[in-house]
């Protein structure tokens, strides 16, 4: 019998997705906020890596489905994320022009 130990947060359906080929899952549900939030955190990181790694849109898409989380846990809405995100590209802009800054000189 192989374990392979993984100790990571996952999609709700990932379970049933296992058990369904044949292996036995072992989870449980985490109760304490501060290991939920970490947990995101360290999966959030884990679909950057990832993206970094492949390139896919599709570990974008995980990307997305865990800020989601975080906004939720956070009781952020989407449209106050929005609304954040907007107000910061009318201000700041967004990264349509490619710059890239090398340096600032103070004199």
């Amino acid at each position: 019998m192989k374990t392979t130990i993984y100790n990571k947060l996952v999609r709700d359906h990932i379970p049933v997705i296992i058990e369904s080929s044949g292996k036995k899952a072992v989870c449980e549900t985490i109760t304490n906020n501060e290991d939920y939030l970490k947990l995101l955190k360290d999966k959030l990181l884990e679909e950057m890596n990832e993206f970094l790694e492949s390139g896919d849109v599709a570990e974008l898409a995980d990307m997305g489905e865990v800020m989601h989380a975080l906004l939720e846990y956070k009781g952020v809405s989407v449209e106050t994320f929005q609304r954040i995100r907007l107000e910061k590209l009318e201000k700041r802009g967004g990264f349509k022009n490619r710059i890239l800054l090398r340096e600032v000189i103070e004199e």
